[in-house]
């Protein structure tokens, strides 16, 4: 299912990530969700695809994403 905005993001998502990180991974999921809406797996492969995104653009330090410095 689609997120219309990160409020709507599940806890370990929207309780855990920055408000730029939570963007980067509504983004990515709602586009995997469409671009796999057939895939047997359902949100498994959307899940995957969004937290790539994030570890491409922060990192985890302890209990905090932070992003990586380019």
């Amino acid at each position: 299912m689609p997120y219309q905005s990160n409020d709507e993001l599940p806890p370990r998502v929207r309780d855990h990530l920055p408000q730029h990180a939570q963007d980067i991974f509504r983004e990515a999921f709602n586009h995997a969700w469409v671009e796999y809406a057939n895939d047997p797996r359902g949100e498994e492969v959307p899940y995957r695809i969004a937290w790539a995104a994030v570890k491409r653009r922060y990192r985890k330090i302890g209990e905090s994403w932070v992003p990586i410095s380019r």
